[in-house]
């Protein structure tokens, strides 16, 4: 199977626009912008605080009673010091598979989605056919929370959703949250010789530290196990420690990050209240040496834990549109729960395989392309989602 050559430009397209997380996107959504123009499609941008990157929203079926929502980041993760054998931003076609940076993760999908507009334009079905398109998903789903706050101000309510994340066209039903956390320690400094008069930050942090291991491995021993997962409880892990200017002074400060990802049947607020509790339990002592010593978090990004249904209208539609029988359960966030949790009915389906997205030479099939496609052209054809 292979895509059709429109749909495999339009991918090719976006993948030669670079649109890491911390660059703009607007070149990627003005082009689709211009691209829906061309067929009489008005698109709905949101834009950040600073105007450099934007979400769109655009309706294919305007008049239509309610819709269904084909879901795509635009923003990829960088390749900096990864080895690729070739231009990250090439999209070469190659062997059956178009290589490039955001090629699995997640352009292709929203390439072809494009591709099929006009279908979507001229379809019989008694439902439109929403693209939206957010920036930063990368990095904490920052742009689909601006999203989903405009069509809520705009009244849209659409009948589903379908988040075109890479897996290998089998429809997924459930995911993790993700929830980063940094953590900023004030403690006293002192030379080394005087650690009765100081707060070592370090000490402190490491203490803290020291929990969320103890909760990992709480988690491991204890929580009810959620099959179908490669990692069927909750975890969480320290990324990264910074502390200290020398040897013999006491530091002063000390800063740490560290996530959690919960099953959707775990509370991730209430594992982030206890690290909290902990950390506030330290600080009568701190403040004896110190008064101004103690602990401060910063929430890096919240994205919650997705659990949709096998008897979801939405996934027997993704059953039957990809072929699928089954359904999977996958590791990696996505905007799934966002969507979930507005009220929208959600799966996740799309082409390419995760073990491929944020690799060195990642790349996605044209099998895979191909099979989106056919997914795209009976999604237009379909007459009911019951």
């Amino acid at each position: 199977m292979t895509p059709s050559p429109h749909a495999l430009e339009l991918a090719q397209t976006l993948v030669r626009m670079n649109t890491v997380s911390h660059h703009s996107n607007l070149e990627l959504i003005h082009f689709i912008r211009d691209h829906l123009a061309k067929l009489g499609v008005k698109s709905r941008l949101t834009f950040n605080e600073d105007k450099t990157k934007a979400n769109l929203f655009a309706t294919l079926g305007e008049g239509k009673p309610a819709g269904v929502i084909l879901s795509g980041h635009t923003d990829t993760v960088p390749w900096d010091g990864q080895d690729w054998s070739m231009d990250p931003l090439s999209a070469l076609v190659k062997d059956g598979r178009l290589y490039g940076r955001g090629s699995a993760d997640m352009k292709a999908f929203i390439g072809v989605a494009v591709s099929q507009a006009e279908q979507f334009l001229n379809s019989d079905a008694p439902f439109a056919v929403h693209l939206a398109f957010s920036y930063e998903e990368e990095i904490g789903c920052f742009g689909v929370k601006e999203l989903i706050a405009d069509l809520r101000d705009a009244n849209i309510r659409p009948l589903a959703c379908i988040v075109g994340e890479p897996t290998s066209m089998v429809p997924a039903i459930a995911h993790k949250g993700v929830y980063r956390y940094k953590c900023c320690v004030r403690g006293k400094e002192a030379h080394s010789s005087l650690t009765p008069h100081s707060v070592n930050a370090i000490e402190m942090a490491a203490r803290v530290v020291g929990r969320v291991r103890d909760m990992a491995e709480d988690f491991e021993k204890n929580e009810p196990r959620f099959e179908g997962f490669d990692v069927p409880f909750s975890t969480s892990s320290v990324g990264q420690f910074h502390g200290g200017i020398a040897d013999n002074v006491v530091p002063r400060d000390a800063e740490f990050r560290y996530e959690f990802r919960d099953l959707p049947t775990a509370n991730a607020a209430q594992m982030q209240s206890e690290v909290v509790a902990y950390a506030k339990s330290l600080e009568p002592a701190m403040k004896k040496v110190a008064p101004a010593a103690g602990f401060e978090f910063e929430t890096i990004c919240e994205i919650p834990s997705f659990l949709g249904s096998k008897d979801d209208p939405v996934t027997r539609l993704a059953q039957e549109l990809s072929g699928e029988k089954g359904t999977t359960l996958v590791a990696f966030g996505t905007e799934a729960g966002l969507f979930k949790n507005a009220g929208i009915p959600t799966v996740v389906c799309g082409p390419g395989s995760i073990q491929q997205a944020h690799q060195p030479d990642e790349y996605v099939s044209l099998d895979q392309l191909a099979r989106c496609e056919t997914f795209m052209q009976g999604l237009a054809r379909t007459r009911t989602l019951g």
